[in-house]
């Protein structure tokens, strides 16, 4: 037991990936075997992620369960790990994504081993980014989460489609969309990389925890940056380096363009995983790295910011909207909902240590997690009538209610979740952002304004959506013969349920999860 108590952090870091080799070494013809051992074992970070959660002290100041070894002393680099509520939310969330994802796989019928193996690295490289203390282990964790991605979508992802790549030469649609992401995510990572380096020329450590006492009051430095510049150059060039790279990953318009593709060409599980965790890197970000590392610039620059959130609300939602494949309406919608996050971040950002500020953050860790659950939810829908009917064009669908009740009352809860009905969990969060940005400045309140617009159109599409599936004259289609649609399956009840739950949960009692968020949101500044 004490083996585990000094070690929690790194077992729940590395498990993920030892249970990847396991599942290597099984038969390739083994595919339940496969299937079952990668779920069974997805399972064990999830109960060392709730034997943390319930050892967590929300009330401690600082990172709880801290682990570090040095790695490379000659760079002052180090395998340094720990928690404090923000990213103990997002490890709980990780965790509970990843074996639904696994559930939801096991429709996969074409080399299971190298998919579940792949998932589970997957898992360990997001993990790495929420857990690690360190820059430059933040940096490497946040690249193992981008290839097993892009080969899930690559090779995993939809059959249909062609698309041009370069000057007649045409591709599959999946290639395309996995090339996009790798381009798009390498881009912002190499800006990230030679920032982390700037960093540490200049404050001489990688590690956190140091850099959080000393980076914000290096100012009264000049001429010891690299190439001779001073240090407040240094910082501007380092802040947008780190706000590009991370803005890259939320996405936030105008840099959102790769994930529709990403979306709609992945495997459901992998649009699982992505919507609902990567999505939250970028996010993760800026709360852990700009916010500390940089209060006056992101003061200084807290309107740019919140004008790309107010854009990506305004213009995911019209997208969303504008769509007739089911699963790119679920894939816009994201832009919009990430951009609640980044208003948040942004309104934190200037109102620095205020009441409201701190209202506007709760609310956008708060919508990290809910998003999380909801757009997890709704791309597995999209999923599952995919499966049966082998089309996410809403034109051909229309009344499909009576043929799949069940089905059609998770959609329906499961979309009001995601439009912010009060008493679901998608309300809670939204309600925060909007609250603590309209109490910021004069500026912020005109940006919640605009930004009403989008939510006014999140409701539209959510309502087209449901309406195109479930209601209206049945397409004859599916109610006869070999196309006859059936009723959702057993595993895929159990994949949505503890989502379900959740989004209840936190809709009627959100406080078990803000008081831990709080209070590392409140000690932040």
């Amino acid at each position: 037991m004490d083996f585990i108590s000094n070690n929690l952090l790194t077992l729940i870091l590395f498990l993920p990936l030892f249970s990847a080799f396991v599942v290597a070494l099984l038969p390739a013809d083994e595919k339940k075997l496969i299937r079952w051992t990668a779920f069974v074992l997805s399972l064990l970070p999830l109960a060392l992620s709730l034997l943390a959660w319930f050892r967590f002290e929300p009330g401690q100041p600082g990172f709880q369960f801290e682990e570090q070894v040095t790695w490379y002393a000659a760079i002052n680099a180090s395998y340094h790990l720990g928690v404090d509520g923000i990213s103990m939310a997002m490890v709980l969330l990780t965790t509970l994504l990843t074996p639904l994802s696994i559930l939801a796989s096991f429709s996969v019928q074409d080399r299971i081993k190298g998919y579940m193996f792949l998932f589970l690295m997957l898992e360990t490289g997001m993990l790495g980014v929420f857990l690690a203390l360190d820059l430059l282990l933040f940096f490497v964790f946040w690249e193992i989460g981008l290839v097993p991605m892009m080969f899930l979508i690559n090779q995993w992802g939809s059959e249909k489609g062609e698309r041009e790549l370069w000057n007649g030469i045409k591709v599959k649609a999946r290639t395309y969309a996995s090339f996009k992401f790798m381009i798009y995510t390498m881009a912002g990572s190499l800006g990230l990389l030679l920032a982390i380096q700037l960093i540490g020329v200049v404050a001489g450590t990688f590690d956190l925890l140091k850099l959080f006492e000393i980076w914000p009051n290096i100012t009264a430095l000049t001429n010891v940056g690299p190439l001779g510049l001073p240090v407040a150059t240094v910082k501007v060039i380092v802040f947008w380096a780190f706000a590009i790279a991370f803005a890259l990953k939320v996405p936030v318009w105008p840099f959102h363009t790769w994930l529709p593709d990403a979306h709609t060409e992945a495997p459901t599980a992998g649009s699982m995983i992505l919507a609902g965790v990567l999505l939250k890197l970028g996010a993760y970000g800026f709360l852990r790295l700009v916010l500390p590392l940089f209060p006056a610039e992101a003061r200084q620059y807290s309107g740019a910011l919140a004008f790309l959130a107010v854009m990506a609300i305004i213009f995911g939602a019209f997208a969303s909207f504008g769509q007739t494949d089911f699963k790119r309406l679920v894939a816009y919608s994201s832009v919009n909902h990430m951009g609640f996050v980044l208003l948040g971040i942004a309104a934190a950002a200037f109102a620095q240590g205020t009441q409201s500020g701190v209202i506007a953050l709760n609310g956008a860790v708060l919508q990290m997690f809910n998003h999380g659950l909801s757009a997890a939810g709704m791309f597995f829908l999209v999923g599952v009538i995919y499966e049966r009917t082998h089309t996410r064009n809403l034109d051909e669908f229309g009344g499909l209610f009576p043929l799949v009740p069940v089905y059609g009352g998770i959609l329906i809860f499961t979309s009001m979740a995601s439009l912010g009905l009060p008493g679901l969990n998608g309300f809670v969060s939204e309600f925060l952002v909007v609250r603590g940005a309209w109490g910021v400045g004069w500026a912020f309140p005109v940006f919640t304004a605009f930004g009403m617009i989008g939510l006014l159109f999140t409701g539209a599409y959510i309502l087209k959506g449901i309406k195109k599936v479930l209601h209206g004259p049945l397409n004859e289609r599916w109610a006869h013969g070999e196309h006859r649609l059936t009723e959702i399956s057993a595993r895929e009840i159990w994949v949505m349920a503890p989502l379900m739950v959740l989004m209840l949960w936190l809709g009627v009692w959100p406080a078990w999860l803000l008081n831990v968020i709080n209070r590392a949101v409140a000690m932040m500044f």
